[in-house]
């Protein structure tokens, strides 16, 4: 708000500071009574020698002082200024806040908090990255949601963003796939369902090889003619890359998620060579017991290593590759890696090695760490057993959530129940993932994740939905004039009930914006739950349709428009796209 600005400048020039320096201490007061500003004189002290309060208070009458002066404009939107307890307290008229946070989201239309901060700036964020031949677990759950949102909240700072789904496609692993499809491998079976049977013959692969060790050796050979490009084992390799990746693609279809960029781990290792050739250059390499190490102590950590004994590479030697060409061909801004708690130390030594091999951008490449997923009250069921696939959760949670929409809407036919259970369902299951901190663990609780007056995605979707119908139910001439509302109607909101709904609208965009710093969606996850409680007791305590002439009518129904603009565009941000009815 442009006024908080002119109140830091205002105390900047008093007490001879830095604007910025202002700004940072500069608070919102725990309780309304309290005022909407707040500034602390308490590190005044040992400067002016005298109690915060003395401070505040003089504070107060010098600002006072040009009320008809300098400060005009400023005072125009205060209705007082008060010390209190060390505090410099700023209170704003009502009408003022109703007429200047509204006007400010109207203007902003669908996308409050949008910015063109990220103008130019390329921002890769790399996320859901599940192994070929794998299933997509709940695990991948985490990365995909995760990542997908931080995506939005740069794209919704204007930053161009490349999304990155790094497919696990390398490594020891596929030369025991290999193997193991050339010994009990059924086509047709592959056809119906490819990642089920991938899984089948890695599974028989261990099994045997407790029998049959020279099954290891064989793999071992596999993977080495994978890597010096062997024809019959690209084929087989490719095969099963398609496969997993048509099947990956039901997944990301049903939840919207789409990406810029698959290239897996084996693209990036043909470049290793150069690598090694740098590193050498610049004498990082080691030798340790027949393996290529970087020594990283002076990080505190534990030597990377770049290439094993028998010269294979590793996935920490295509990382570093994979960095160096996303600088070359993309001069990214930010490389951020939505990655489990478990990697910290490899993106750690990776980073490490960047740093010690002088790469310039090496502090702007960022992991992003989750915890992990677990349910309450014992093992989800799964179709894989030992497994519980993402599929499966959103399956579970779309039938649940259909149930309930159908009990609740007799008259709602099929297709309609059916479209908006999907759009609930996965909407509850994204929001469980996003709504706490990333790094806690996931505790993934049927009742909580359905509960329509509980901090989940039903809630809020409810919440967008009792906005639209108050819109249909609104006499159409009283709408239109909500859409060109004045600011003379806008200033009719000064009730308490009014004026906490408009602090929390205002506060989304900061949210947003904090959000996109920390890395951490659950901040304006957080804020947009704190509006739709907040416009829930507007609705219980207000009469918005039936006010008691037309210009409140019209200005409510302005403010409900605003409040779901905001939550609509906090749950796109999400990845959870709203509905109308429910």
């Amino acid at each position: 708000m442009k006024l908080i600005t002119e109140i830091a400048e205002a105390l900047a020039r008093k007490l001879s500071w830095e604007l910025a320096d202002v700004l940072i201490n500069i608070s919102v007061p725990p309780r309304p009574e309290m005022g909407d500003i707040a500034f602390p004189c308490f590190r005044l002290a040992k400067t002016f020698k005298k109690s915060p309060g003395e401070i505040a208070a003089d504070l107060k009458r010098s600002l006072e002082d040009e009320a008809d002066g300098g400060l005009k404009g400023m005072f125009q939107a205060l209705d007082r200024i008060e010390a209190a307890g060390g505090y410099l307290n700023f209170f704003i008229r009502r009408d003022y806040l109703a007429r200047t946070v509204l006007r400010s989201s109207i203007e902003a239309g669908l996308k409050p908090g949008s910015s063109d901060e990220g103008a130019d700036k390329t921002v890769i964020v790399e996320y859901s990255s599940p192994n070929i031949a794998k299933p997509f677990h709940v695990g991948h759950g985490f990365s995909t949601f995760l990542g997908e949102a931080i995506a939005n909240l740069f794209e919704f700072g204007g930053y161009h963003v490349e999304r990155f789904n790094h497919l696990g496609d390398y490594g020891t692993q596929f030369g025991k796939l290999i193997v193991a499809w050339r010994l009990w491998g059924d086509p047709d079976a592959l056809k119906k369902a490819p990642i089920g049977e991938l899984t089948r013959i890695y599974v028989k692969f261990h099994e045997q090889a407790d029998v049959l060790p020279e099954l290891e050796d064989e793999a071992r050979a596999a993977f080495s003619r994978l890597e010096h490009g062997d024809p019959e084992e690209i084929a087989l390799w490719e095969n099963f890359r398609d496969v997993s990746l048509n099947e990956f693609n039901k997944i990301y279809d049903r939840v919207g998620i789409a990406f810029d960029n698959t290239n897996g781990e084996r693209f990036y290792s043909p470049m290793i060579p150069e690598v090694v050739e740098t590193l050498k250059s610049k004498g990082l390499l080691e030798e340790s017991e027949g393996a290529q190490v970087v020594n990283l102590d002076s990080f505190d950590l534990n030597p990377c290593l770049i290439l094993k004994s028998d010269g294979s590479t590793i996935y920490a030697s295509r990382d570093i590759a994979s960095i160096i060409y996303r600088e070359d061909v993309y001069n990214f801004f930010k490389n951020i890696y939505v990655v489990g708690i478990p990697q910290k130390n490899h993106f750690n030594q990776v980073f490490a090695v960047m740093k010690r091999m002088d790469f310039p951008k090496a502090d702007d490449c960022i992991h992003v760490a989750f915890g992990t997923v677990r349910f309450a009250g014992g093992v989800f069921a799964s179709r894989t057993g030992n497994v519980v696939l993402l599929e499966d959760l959103l399956d579970t949670s779309v039938a649940k959530t259909r149930a309930l929409i159908a009990a609740n809407n007799p008259d709602m036919d099929d297709h309609e129940v059916d479209t908006i259970a999907e759009q609930v369902g996965v909407g509850a299951v994204r929001y469980a993932y996003l709504r706490n901190g990333r790094e806690r663990d996931i505790v993934f609780s049927w009742e909580e994740m359905l509960d329509f007056e509980g901090d989940t995605a039903p809630y809020l979707m409810y919440t967008v939905t009792r906005c639209a119908s108050l819109e249909r139910k609104a006499p159409l001439r009283l709408l239109e004039r909500a859409n060109h509302v004045s600011d003379e109607e806008l200033s009719l909101l000064v009730s308490d009930d009014e004026q906490e709904l408009i602090k929390e609208i205002e506060r989304f965009p900061e949210a947003v914006k904090a959000a996109r710093e920390a890395y951490e969606p659950s901040i304006m996850i957080r804020q947009v739950m704190t509006l739709a409680r907040s416009f829930n007791t507007f609705y219980h305590n207000s009469s918005i349709l039936k006010a008691e002439n037309d210009e409140l009518i019209v200005a409510r129904l302005a403010l409900t428009q605003a409040v779901g603009r905001t939550l609509s565009a906090g749950l796109r941000l999400a990845g959870i796209e709203p509905v109308d009815r429910m």
